[in-house]
C-alpha cells in the first residue's frame, strides 16, 4: 500500500474526528444547559429517561458524552441509578443516528456546508448565530473527512494485500475484538461504525462480519464512561457499569441469535437496505433497538448487578469535614455540562457550613463556651479552604467549553463564593467578641441578649431563603428576601438606638456597648451578603443585582 493512501486515510480520519468534536462541543455549548434541564426533569422513570437518552444522544451525536454526563449526574446526586439506566439505554439507540447520517453519503455537499458555516462565523456579529454556525462547520468538516476516507478506501481495492487482509477477517470473535479495540482507542463507536460502513461500501468487508464488529464497537464504547467514573464515587462507577453490562449482555444474546439464525438476520436487514452502507447503518440501529427491547424489562437486575460489582458505601463528607470537597475537585468526575451544577451544590454546602458557624459563634458569645469558640476558628479555616478551592475550580472551568447559559452565570458564582466567605468572616468576628467578653469579664443584659437573638433569627431565615433561591433556582421567596432585608436594616437601626438609650441610662458599660454595636452591625452585613446570594440568580440572567454595598463589606 502506498504512503499516499495511508496519509489520505489518516487525514480523512483526523478531519472526521475533529468534525465530530467541533459539532458535539458546539451543540453542547449552544444547548447543553437546556438539554441538562431536560435530563433533570424528564428522567423520573426509566421509560421517559430512555426517550430523553435517545433524543439527547441524537442531538449531541455522542453516546459516550451522554453516558459520561449521566455518570457525572449520578456522582453529584442529581440522578439515581434506576433513572440513569433508562437514559443509558436510550443513549445506545441515539448513537446510531450518526451512522444513519453517514450512510446517506452527503459528502458531495460537504464543501458547500463547510463554506456556508465558515462565512457565518467570520462575518456574522451575533454571538448566537455564530455558535449555531460552528455546528454547521463541524458537520461540514465531518463529511469532508468522510469523503477523504472514502476516496482512500476506494484506492485500497486495488491493493491485493489489503483486500486479502480484510477478506481474511472471518472469525466472529476476532471481528468483535477488532471493533472493541478500535472503539476503545478512538473513544467513539459512531466513528468506528462509520469506518466499517465505508469499508463495506467499497466491498472491502464482508457484510456478515460487520455485524460482529458492530457488537465489539458497542462494548468498546463503554470505555469513556468507565474511565470517567474511575475518580468518582461508587454510584458513578455503578452507572458506568450499567452501560458496560447492557452492552456485554446484549452482545451475548445477539451472539446466540446469530449463531442459530445468521442467514435469516442478514435477509431481514437487507430487506430494508438499498446498499452495503445502508446495511451497516440499519444493522447498527436494529441491533441497538433489539438490545433495548430484550434488556429493558431486566434493567432493575442490571442495576443490582452493577451494585453487586461495586460494593460498600462512600465515606460521608459532612458539613464539618475539614479541607475536603464533596462535589468538585480532582477526585470527582469532570464534565463541562454539569460543572456549574456541581459548583452550586458545593456552594450550598459551604453556605450551610458558614450559617452553622455563625450560629455557633453567637451561642458562644452568650455562653462563653471555650470549645465552641475554638471550633468557630477551625470551621472558618475550612471555609477559607473551600473559598480558595472553589474559586480555583471556577477559574479552571472558565477555560473549558461550557454551555452558554452556564458561562453567563460564572461571574455571579465568583460573587457568591465571596459572599459566603464573608459570612464566615463575620462568624469569626463574633468569636473574637466572645473571647474579648470572656477575658475582660464583660456582661450583657437580658434585654441585649434577647435583641441579638431576635435579629439572628431574622438573619437565619434570610440566609435560608437566599440559598433556596440560589441553589434551587427558586424565585418564590424573592419578596420574602426583599422584605426581610428591609426589616433587618430597620432592626439594626432600632437596636443601635436602644443601645444608646441604655448607655445614657447607665444600664450598659461602654465596653459591652461597643461589642453589642459591632455584633448587630455585623449581622446587618451578613443579611446584605445573603441578599446578594439570593439575587445572584437574577444577576446571571441579566435582570440586575440588589442595591447593596456588601461586595465591599
Amino acid at each position: 500500500m502506498s504512503v499516499s493512501i495511508l496519509l489520505s486515510m489518516a487525514a480523512g480520519l483526523g478531519l472526521f474526528l475533529f468534525g465530530m468534536r467541533v459539532m458535539s462541543d458546539s451543540i453542547e455549548k449552544v444547548a447543553g444547559a437546556r438539554l441538562r434541564h431536560i435530563l433533570e426533569i424528564f428522567t423520573t422513570n426509566r421509560f421517559t429517561g430512555m426517550l430523553v437518552g435517545i433524543v439527547f444522544t441524537g442531538i449531541i451525536q455522542s453516546s459516550s458524552a451522554c453516558t459520561a454526563m449521566v455518570v457525572s449526574f449520578v456522582n453529584a446526586g442529581l440522578m439515581n441509578l434506576y433513572q440513569a439506566a433508562g437514559v443509558i439505554f436510550g443513549a445506545n439507540i441515539g448513537t446510531t443516528i450518526t451512522s444513519q447520517l453517514v450512510s446517506f453519503n452527503l459528502s458531495a455537499y460537504a464543501p458547500v456546508i463547510l463554506l456556508s458555516g465558515v462565512l457565518v462565523v467570520m462575518f456574522c456579529k451575533k454571538e448566537k448565530i455564530k455558535n449555531f454556525a460552528e455546528i454547521i462547520v463541524g458537520f461540514g468538516i465531518l463529511f469532508l473527512g468522510l469523503s477523504t476516507m472514502s476516496g482512500s478506501m476506494a484506492s485500497m481495492r486495488d491493493v491485493p494485500q489489503v483486500v486479502e487482509l480484510l477478506g481474511s477477517l472471518r472469525n466472529p470473535f476476532m471481528a468483535t475484538l477488532v471493533g472493541l479495540v478500535l472503539t476503545s482507542v478512538i473513544q467513539s463507536s459512531s466513528v468506528t461504525v462509520s469506518i466499517v460502513l465505508l469499508l463495506a461500501s467499497q466491498d472491502l468487508l464482508a457484510l456478515p462480519i460487520t455485524l460482529y464488529i458492530i457488537l465489539g464497537c458497542n462494548i468498546g464504547a463503554c470505555t469513556t464512561a468507565l474511565l470517567a467514573s474511575l475518580a468518582g464515587k461508587k454510584d458513578a462507577k455503578r452507572a458506568a457499569l450499567i452501560h458496560f453490562w447492557f452492552n456485554v449482555l446484549g452482545t451475548i444474546v445477539l451472539y446466540v441469535i446469530l449463531f442459530v439464525a445468521e442467514d435469516q438476520v442478514m435477509k431481514l436487514i437487507w430487506t430494508i437496505s438499498a446498499d452495503n452502507g445502508r446495511f451497516v447503518a440499519n444493522a447498527h440501529t436494529m441491533i441497538k433497538i433489539f438490545q433495548v427491547i430484550v434488556l429493558f424489562p431486566f434493567s432493575n437486575w442490571i442495576v443490582r448487578l452493577s451494585v453487586w460489582c461495586v460494593r460498600g458505601e462512600d465515606k460521608k463528607v459532612g458539613y464539618r469535614e475539614s479541607y475536603q470537597l464533596k462535589y468538585i475537585g480532582d477526585k470527582v468526575v469532570f464534565n463541562p455540562a454539569t460543572a456549574v451544577i456541581e459548583v452550586v451544590k458545593e456552594l450550598d454546602r459551604m453556605a450551610s457550613l458558614a450559617s452553622e458557624n455563625l450560629n455557633r459563634a453567637m451561642n458562644a458569645l452568650i455562653t462563653l463556651d471555650e470549645e465552641d469558640i475554638e471550633e468557630v476558628y477551625e470551621v472558618e479555616k475550612n471555609i477559607n479552604f473551600l473559598n480558595h478551592a472553589i474559586t480555583d475550580y471556577l477559574v479552571k472551568i472558565n477555560q473549558t467549553t461550557l454551555p452558554i447559559e452556564d458561562l453567563k452565570s460564572l461571574g455571579a458564582l465568583f460573587h457568591v463564593v465571596n459572599d459566603i466567605e464573608r459570612i464566615g468572616d463575620h462568624a469569626e468576628n463574633v468569636a473574637d467578641a466572645a473571647k474579648q467578653r470572656r477575658d475582660r469579664g464583660v456582661s450583657f443584659s437580658r434585654e441585649a441578649q434577647r435583641e441579638m437573638g431576635e435579629m439572628l433569627d431574622m438573619v437565619n431565615k434570610l440566609i435560608q431563603y437566599s440559598m433556596d433561591m440560589f441553589a434551587r433556582s427558586d424565585e418564590t421567596h424573592m419578596q420574602e428576601v426583599i422584605e426581610l432585608e428591609d426589616k433587618v436594616d430597620e432592626k439594626e437601626k432600632e437596636l443601635q438606638n436602644f443601645h444608646v438609650q441604655r448607655l445614657t441610662r447607665g444600664e450598659c458599660t461602654p465596653e459591652a456597648g461597643m461589642i453589642f454595636s459591632d455584633i448587630v452591625s455585623g449581622l446587618e452585613r451578613v443579611a446584605d451578603h445573603a441578599t446578594n446570594i439570593a439575587f445572584a440568580i437574577l444577576a446571571a440572567e441579566g435582570e440586575g443585582e440588589p442595591e447593596s454595598d456588601s461586595y465591599n463589606s
